[in-house]
């Protein structure tokens, strides 16, 4: 056997092939930079060019501060001191302190965005009519720019005040807020229509009964003083011009339209108080609410007594009645009393089940204002325009 005394030499590895991943991610990441810049600065130009469309349309949005981020994903702008002027009668005015907003660079039809309270609202040259404060504000909106399909808003801890209605009380406060609205099927152009859905957690309103006249405001405080739940979905109809304008006008053109609020579900819990209920409201010639709502109540006996209805049986006619059989036998008018509340509560409806617990259903009826539980007129709501 022969030795040449040479050895094959081992083949040269290509080393250089273990960095063409990384070279390729290192490409990949500037061409994407490149697209992200290209997009930031076609953002910039795409936001001037919609506020100008904006203003021609009698939408004013200005920003004393405006900076876009985000990289390398989203395209965030932030909009310092942010404010919107709404053209109409009145000229509305909104104020934002902080106000962000940002879509994905794969995604451009969602706009999600978060926003620093509080939000004040004014006509132009006056001082804020509301103020609308949260500890936390996010929006979302789908079917940018043009054809908006939904829109949400969320507000944890929401306070509402009227400085020239009730000083530095809120007139609304929860622990959270939440509205979602989308376009409701087979609306068109000429019928707008919008399916929403509004959930509050322990709202309080009891200020916003001043709001009302005295007798309901009475009533109505009663009911709203303590935390409610809420949980409701309909539909609002004839909402074919929004632009701002006294809310009597905007009432009477909604009638003019044939607005309405049809309800297709709402739940209000109050502690052992719960009602649920559907049905649809809408407006008189002259303002005033008109429709039925067919509630079923459970504790509908503290709702009675909150609302003086209770008082009813042993007033009037039906009072007198009550003393006359005291005089005719000692007490005999008290124990008549006492069955009268539960005929009461037969009278206004049908006794059934709620969650499984004991209760009544009725209709609540508004007619030209006047308001009915059931056969009982428990007071009226002033027209609204």
């Amino acid at each position: 056997m022969t030795d040449s005394g040479f050895r094959s030499a081992p083949p040269r590895r290509r080393r250089w092939l273990l960095f063409v991943p990384f070279a390729v991610v290192v490409v990949l990441a500037a061409v994407w930079t490149c697209v992200w810049f290209y997009a930031a600065n076609r953002a910039e130009a795409d936001l001037a060019a919609l506020r100008q469309r904006e203003r021609q349309a009698g939408r004013t949005q200005t920003c004393t501060s405006q900076s876009i981020g985000g990289y390398p994903f989203l395209l965030e702008v932030r909009c310092g001191d942010a404010g919107l002027e709404l053209q109409g009668t009145p000229t509305l005015q909104f104020k934002l302190p902080l106000a962000v907003g940002a879509v994905q660079v794969y995604d451009p039809k969602l706009l999600i965005g978060e926003f620093t309270g509080p939000l004040e609202v004014s006509e132009v040259g006056h001082e804020p009519a509301a103020i609308i404060n949260w500890t936390l504000g996010q929006a979302s909106v789908r079917g940018l720019p043009s054809d908006v399909e939904r829109a949400s808003v969320v507000l944890v801890g929401p306070t509402v005040r009227a400085p020239r209605l009730a000083g530095n009380d809120p007139l609304l406060s929860a622990r959270r807020l939440e509205l979602h609205a989308r376009r409701a099927t087979g609306s068109r152009p000429d019928s707008p229509a919008v399916e929403a859905a509004l959930r509050l957690d322990a709202a309080v309103a009891e200020k916003l009964a001043s709001m009302f006249d005295a007798a309901v405001a009475e009533k109505l405080g009663a009911l709203i003083a303590k935390p409610i739940d809420a949980d409701i979905a309909g539909t609002l109809r004839g909402l074919d011009d929004l632009s701002p304008k006294p809310l009597p006008a905007w009432f009477k053109e909604w009638q003019t339209r044939g607005g309405a609020l049809e309800i297709d579900k709402a739940r209000l819990a109050q502690q052992d108080l719960i009602a649920v209920g559907a049905g649809a409201l809408k407006l008189t010639e002259r303002g005033g609410l008109d429709g039925t709502l067919r509630v079923t109540v459970v504790g509908i006996e503290k709702i009675l007594k909150m609302l003086d209805i209770d008082r009813m049986m042993t007033e009037g006619q039906v009072g007198a009645t009550f003393n006359a059989l005291d005089r005719l036998i000692p007490g005999l008018g008290g124990m008549a009393r006492q069955t009268a509340a539960p005929s009461l509560i037969a009278a206004l409806g049908e006794r059934t089940e709620l969650e499984g617990k004991p209760a009544v259903a009725f209709p609540i009826r508004f007619a030209d204002g006047t308001v009915f539980l059931g056969p009982f007129q428990v007071g009226v709501v002033p027209p609204l325009f």
